[in-house]
């Protein structure tokens, strides 16, 4: 295994939160939150918008959406001056009134199933190299890993993989004090030397979700 991957597996053991609080989810209840707060950015079945800068959210693990809706109503995620579409999200979030209306509509949220990517024309090949830096936290198929505190990235749209691994790379995201998890992920960001080593990675995970 790669030294940095070692790095970041212990890291991410040695941090991980476990899994979420045992509040029952009530999925319907989610739904309708859903539709009155997030459907509008988000779509009606959470594949995402992007001319209005929403990433898909269909099939997104539970607990992966309970903590970055979490970070974004504490401040620890859309905070950053230089996060345009964080700094949009984070007053959707303030509208979730308490931790049961997150844990209703990320259940909702991880109900739906992702749309099927597009046909990508990057080198898939270099991408399929790069992640393999990635798949010790996030999975050989990006499906994501609670134990490891690593998210699905499979059913993401390339152009949100691109805007986050940039963001990442340049402090946008992961510089707060309290984003342990972003902090782990900006460390990582050194396999990724260049802009067309991000676009092969991202449309790399995006292919995915075709399998």
């Amino acid at each position: 295994m790669h030294k940095t991957a070692l790095l970041f597996f212990m890291l991410c053991f040695i941090f991980s939160d476990g899994a979420l609080a045992d509040t029952e989810a009530d999925v319907n209840a989610g739904k309708t939150t859903y539709d009155e707060i997030c459907s509008s950015c988000h779509g009606r079945k959470a594949h995402g918008q992007k001319r209005l800068n929403a990433p898909s959210l269909a099939g997104q693990q539970a607990w992966y959406v309970v903590r970055q809706l979490k970070n974004f109503k504490s401040g620890i995620r859309g905070n950053h001056e230089n996060d345009t579409f964080g700094r949009q999200m984070r007053p959707m979030a303030m509208l979730l009134k308490d931790e049961q209306a997150v844990i209703d509509v990320a259940a909702f949220i991880a109900s739906l199933k992702p749309r099927k990517p597009r046909k990508q024309t990057d080198d898939l090949t270099k991408g399929k190299t790069i992640y393999a830096t990635c798949a010790g936290c996030h999975g050989s198929k990006a499906e994501g890993n609670e134990s490891m505190n690593a998210p699905a990235l499979k059913g993401l749209q390339k152009w949100y993989l691109v805007t986050q691994l940039e963001n990442f790379k340049s402090g946008i995201r992961g510089s707060h004090d309290e984003d342990i998890y972003g902090q782990q992920m900006q460390s990582m960001m050194t396999v990724l030397a260049d802009d067309a080593s991000i676009n092969n990675v991202a449309s790399y995970i995006t292919s995915l979700a075709a399998n």
